[in-house]
């Protein structure tokens, strides 16, 4: 059994100003109430390097590892598995464009292996309030980029 967190919005903004702003890693912190930083250069097989609130005002640094990248599109990541399948994840957020001017965003989380029950226990429901907020905050943000 695993934990996964999917959401989707539509959003009133080109597919490249979308995109723009889920990879501007430098401006996390102005939109993202989630992951207020982060850092990568989106190759498969190097780091993305994030700054994630946990709870209240309690902040995690957290490094896992780009699995995919199609520049536009998608890009994924992934923690580094655990010894023996205890804990392993996957994130990725996909852009889809509807019409020139409405966009699709596709959030996707999972978290599996025999620890998730703990984790999800513990951090599950703010897992899924740190995903909500970060999906409004791109779709906020793009809508807002869009107006000016």
């Amino acid at each position: 059994m695993s934990l996964v967190i999917d959401a989707t919005v539509e959003i009133d903004a080109p597919a490249e100003l979308v995109w723009q702003v889920i990879t501007d890693f430098p401006r996390y912190g102005e939109w993202n109430p989630f992951c207020v930083e982060a850092s990568s250069t989106l190759v498969p097989g190097e780091p993305i390097d994030m700054l994630v609130k946990t709870s209240g005002s309690s902040t995690r640094r957290q490094r896992e590892w780009i699995r995919s990248h199609t520049p536009g599109t998608e890009f994924s990541y992934s923690m580094k598995p655990t010894p023996v399948g205890a804990l392993h994840s996957l994130r990725s957020h996909k852009v889809t464009a509807l019409t020139p001017d409405r966009t699709r965003y596709e959030s996707h989380f999972e978290l599996a292996g025999w620890l998730q029950p703990v984790v999800a226990a513990l951090l599950g429901k703010n897992l899924k309030n740190g995903f909500a907020g970060m999906t409004e905050g791109i779709q906020k943000q793009a809508e807002s980029l869009r107006a000016n």
